[in-house]
């Protein structure tokens, strides 16, 4: 069931390759195209629910979950190690970017800065459900940029003071999703049967469209987290690991089956032929051997005297 493949992680697996590259891209990205220092200028990690939808739909959204299903290898311990050699730098750097976010904040307007943000979340939003979608819309790295040159003044700027309460709640949210990327390393083998990642992958692009509403103040504040639980419980299905181990049962049983018809069929050899066709063959009406006459009685003729009953008798 986890075998298709996420189309943001197959674009990127081809310019990157390798499962462990691949998963520092998909969980890089957000860092890299500017949308985590969006969010956090925007308030996103302000609160407790905030930093748990941004570490669950940024770092740990649909893209992480499909390179550690569908992409890795080797056993769960050995996918563990590589999301927490991944994990360090995602949340090492996380803190650096929300140390510099409040001076960046100072050159910024925050209202108009807020909704290129929401911008950004609706757009990745599109292009994790459709990659079709996202070939026509704009890069993320494109929209923070041009909100930056809108929201753009020079004369507010100012050096300001390290806030260690944002760099800890920007922390907080990168280890959610380096911890929730965890957990699915850890459950790698039972995941892969029972979780369908084209649901969830679906499921979790509509939550992370519902985060900019939410910022924006149009939605809850924990509806984002609302639609990813509602997600993973439609994604979860169990059902189909007893359907396929029914059909494999059902598969061995009838090769069984087909083994043993093979078996008790007698050859041509040792098959005794028809009672009357024997006897047509051996004698003909007056006790001679006629060839012509078994012809006839193997199609079921009339023989030549005119005798209408059945050669056989």
């Amino acid at each position: 069931m986890s075998s298709s493949q996420h189309p943001v992680a197959l674009r990127l697996e081809q310019q990157v390759g390798g499962a462990t590259k691949l998963l520092a891209t998909v969980m890089g990205l957000p860092l890299v195209d500017g949308i985590f220092p969006a969010l956090v200028l925007a308030g996103g990690v302000s609160t407790v629910t905030g930093m748990l939808q941004v570490g669950l739909l940024v770092f740990g959204g649909s893209a992480t979950v499909a390179v550690i299903l569908a992409e890795m290898d080797g056993t769960p311990r050995q996918q563990a190690a590589s999301v927490l050699t991944v994990g360090v730098g995602i949340v090492a750097l996380a803190a650096v970017e929300a140390a510099f976010a409040p001076t960046i904040e100072s050159v910024l307007r925050p209202e108009t800065f807020k909704r290129f943000a929401a911008l950004v979340m609706l757009a990745i939003a599109a292009k994790t459900a459709s990659s079709r979608i996202g070939e026509y819309l704009p890069g993320p790295g494109v929209i923070v940029g041009l909100g930056m040159i809108a929201s753009f003044q020079p004369s507010g700027f100012e050096l300001a003071v390290v806030d260690y309460g944002l760099i800890l709640r920007a922390t907080a949210a990168a280890a959610t999703g380096v911890g929730f990327a965890l957990a699915v390393a850890l459950t790698s083998p039972w995941l892969r049967d029972v979780v369908d990642i084209d649901r969830f992958r679906f499921g979790s692009a509509v939550a992370l469209g519902v985060l900019p509403l939410s910022l924006l103040g149009l939605a809850p504040g924990n509806a984002p987290l609302a639609v990813l639980a509602v997600t993973s419980l439609l994604a979860f299905d169990p059902s189909s690991v007893e359907s396929e181990e029914a059909e494999e049962s059902e598969d061995d049983t009838e090769q069984t089956a087909a083994t043993e018809a093979m078996n008790a069929e007698p050859t041509a050899e040792t098959e005794p032929a028809p009672t009357g066709v024997a006897q047509a063959v051996a004698t003909d009406g007056s006790g001679g051997s006629s060839s012509s006459d078994a012809a006839d009685a193997g199609y079921g003729y009339p023989n030549e005297d005119g005798d209408e009953r059945e050669p056989w008798l």
